[in-house]
């Protein structure tokens, strides 16, 4: 079937983007409002786990009863609100690998933001050898400086930082 000039022409997803698609797409199970988010770990193009932010099972969503918040307070005075009912969705898929006895070393891991510096010690102990993002996370700075340091590749498509609500 030949092309015409009223179609548009038809652009195959990148391997990056197909995943953070997926990522995105898992994000839709997230049981907090606060960015929800979604991650992928794959390694060799294969998908190995996945995970979305969420209360720990059988423990009560945000979505139903609220949020769990507590107020950061950081080095240059600046506070910030946390949810801390949740656990994040780089959290969900490390820990399901563990479940399932899933090795993640050399892995790339795919999600919505950057980690944050929690997630980010999880990455680098699991072997997880690069983190693709679509966006950046308000309090990202101590994440990127140990993915740094331990040599995990930060990728951020989009260098613009996720919004939402009592950040």
């Amino acid at each position: 079937m030949g092309q015409t000039d009223t179609m548009t022409e038809y652009k195959r997803p990148s391997w990056d983007e197909y995943f953070l698609n997926i990522a995105n797409e898992v994000a839709k199970r997230a049981t907090c409002d606060r960015g929800r988010s979604g991650c992928v770990i794959v390694k060799n193009k294969h998908i190995l786990t996945t995970g979305y932010v969420g209360s720990p099972r059988g423990i009560a969503h945000c979505d139903e009863v609220g949020h769990l918040f507590k107020s950061v307070t950081h080095d240059d005075g600046k506070t910030t609100q946390h949810c801390m009912r949740t656990t994040h969705a780089e959290q969900n898929a490390i820990c399901q690998a563990a479940k399932l006895g899933v090795p993640l070393e050399g892995a790339t891991l795919y999600s919505k933001m950057e980690p944050c510096a929690v997630c980010a010690k999880m990455i680098i102990n699991a072997g997880i050898q690069r983190v693709v993002c679509e966006k950046r996370y308000h309090t990202a700075q101590e994440s990127r400086e140990l993915f740094n340091q331990a040599g995990v590749q930060l990728d951020v498509i989009h260098d613009e930082v996720e919004k939402y609500e009592k950040q």
